[in-house]
């Protein structure tokens, strides 16, 4: 049986549509001179933690750039007006995040401890999939060296980010190249693994029975 994640849209149960696959990056900036402390973030760097959602043909369908460096992904997706159309099932479709979300009905995470067999070949097959918005961003970043760091306000540099993103997708639609890609953010060891929602497991389950066994 086909996998779910690298086909076009499989039944289980009710028709299933990868929506995209979600990461978050750190854009450094400034220190501001308003909530200073708000933008530092795990790496002790000051920036703004930008929301990414994108296709397998590298454009950017979603951003978020508003939130301070501090802030967790799991937060800005949770407080995203894409997390409550979600919530308001005008979406039939899942996304595929790392381990620093939650696993839900519509965001699907890796196993944080896959047991030999399907577990352990549904989180391949997951993480190749997602490393499709890892190389976006790299691709992203590439393209606009600016994104390296923004000597400006945090309100301006996010009017940067997603302009750069817009740049990004027309140069994409156009099939213009790129220079080599950045290296994304630090392993996801680093991150917070937040417990799965129960309807989350149980999805995430039956996938994994009936595709990867």
């Amino acid at each position: 049986m086909a996998c779910p994640f690298d086909e076009d849209p499989v039944d289980v149960e009710a028709q299933i549509i990868r929506v995209g696959c979600i990461d978050g990056t750190h854009i450094p900036i400034k220190a501001p001179s308003i909530n200073e402390g708000d933008y530092v973030n795990r790496k002790s760097i000051h920036s703004i933690n930008v929301q990414v959602i994108c296709e397998a043909t590298q454009i950017i369908t979603n951003v978020e750039a508003k939130w301070p460096g501090s802030v967790h992904d799991a937060r800005i997706f949770r407080e995203s007006s894409l997390c409550q159309t979600f919530q308001q099932g005008q979406y039939n479709g899942y996304l595929l995040g790392d381990r620093g979300y939650p696993c839900l009905p519509y965001l699907m995470t890796p196993y944080p401890e896959p047991e030999p067999g399907p577990q352990t070949r549904f989180n391949l097959a997951h993480s190749r999939t997602r490393a499709k918005v890892e190389m976006t961003i790299g691709i992203l970043k590439s393209r606009f060296q600016c994104l390296r760091g923004l000597r400006v306000s945090p309100e301006r540099a996010c009017d940067i980010i997603v302009a750069c993103v817009v740049l990004h997708n027309i140069a994409t639609i156009r099939g213009e190249s790129h220079p080599p890609c950045i290296e994304e953010d630090g392993p996801e060891e680093h991150r917070q693994i937040l417990e799965a929602n129960r309807d989350g497991r149980l999805l995430r389950d039956r996938i994994c029975q009936n595709y990867f066994y």
